[in-house]
């Protein structure tokens, strides 16, 4: 019998539909209860801020990793975000910055290695 790679078994497909029902649901009781019960000033304002520091939290350790063309990228994303205001010109920018920084820390290594030989010689 040859199965369809479009197709999903039984137990697969129950268990997607059961994972998408859980995250509906709790994303819809989160809703209930805000509407149910009212947050105190700070709960609000805590909710209203938290956007930013989960952010940081997921793109920190990755920018980190990177090394410092990683930190030269965001640094130059923020610049130019802070300055146009657009998405659209500052994720481009802080992709050529990582770029560009990538490739000339490989030149000066390439260099560094140049001269190394051409000493020895």
């Amino acid at each position: 019998m040859t199965h369809s790679p479009w197709l999903l078994r039984g137990d697969v497909l129950i268990a997607v539909l059961g994972m998408g029902l859980v995250t509906f649901l709790c994303r819809i009781g989160g809703h209930i209860l805000r509407q149910a019960f009212r947050l105190p000033p700070f709960v609000e304002t805590m909710l209203r801020e938290l956007p930013g520091p989960l952010f940081v939290a997921y793109v920190a350790p990755a920018l980190w990793m990177q090394g410092p063309a990683g930190l030269g990228g965001a640094a130059l994303a923020v610049l130019v975000q802070w300055r146009t205001r657009q998405l659209a010109f500052s994720i481009p920018a802080g992709v050529l910055g990582v770029a560009l920084a990538r490739e000339a820390a490989a030149l000066v290594e390439q260099g560094a290695a140049f001269g190394a030989s051409f000493l020895a010689s």
